[in-house]
């Protein structure tokens, strides 16, 4: 489980769903018992705790029908790019079933001044744009194949880029897929992509202390 800040006070936190009936159980040993109403939780001392459906699950009123359809086999699909780098996937359940991870080259920023500032600024600008092409390819051979049977589409790393990749025409299919969650992740790796997998199945929970 891991924690942040929520803007407007209060933290996230996130729960696997297979952890939540024990999550609930804990919140009430922490603040001297609860009551529950629909997905809102009220300790005795005034804290709270409001419970969100995780991407691809469809609304519901109660925790235990939210648990059970978070625990749920559900293929969901992943894009997260920063920079130069690009980490698409399709996950069933937590098991990547089909994935990419790539990098490519764009060059930093450039000190304003000098002879060769333009010359670096438009080297940057092109391999901004090949990196968003490549990215844009990796989408869609891992991505589209499977759109059809896509619960959800996460996205992550750097909003700027992930709207760039995805507004390619050829991706369009994607985009009502598209859930509003964002995952705050590093530069995409395999490994961040296995993390992003766990997070995008996640019951969310904004925590509010008294």
């Amino acid at each position: 489980m891991s924690a942040r800040p929520a803007a407007g006070g209060g933290r996230w936190v996130d729960v696997p769903p297979e952890r939540l009936t024990r999550w609930v159980e804990n919140f009430g040993s922490r603040h001297g018992g609860h009551t529950i109403q629909g997905l809102m939780l009220t300790g005795t001392d005034g804290a709270t705790a409001e419970v969100l459906a995780p991407p691809g699950v469809p609304e519901v009123d109660d925790l235990d029908g939210l648990r059970d359809r978070a625990m749920t086999p559900r293929r969901i699909g992943l894009l997260l790019v920063r920079k130069g780098a690009v980490a698409a996937g399709v996950a069933e359940g937590a098991t990547l079933v089909a994935s990419k991870v790539d990098t490519h080259y764009v060059q930093g920023r450039t000190a304003a001044g000098g002879w060769s500032q333009q010359r670096f600024a438009r080297r940057r600008d092109n391999q901004a744009k090949a990196a968003a092409a490549d990215a844009g390819a990796i989408a869609g051979r891992i991505l589209l194949p499977h759109v059809a049977t896509l619960t959800t589409l996460v996205t992550g790393g750097d909003r700027t880029a992930v709207d760039t990749v995805l507004a390619a025409p050829h991706l369009a299919a994607l985009l009502p897929l598209r859930h509003e969650r964002f995952l705050d992740v590093p530069e995409p790796r395999r490994a961040v992509l296995e993390d992003a997998v766990a997070l995008a199945r996640a019951v969310r929970i904004l925590v509010r202390d008294p």
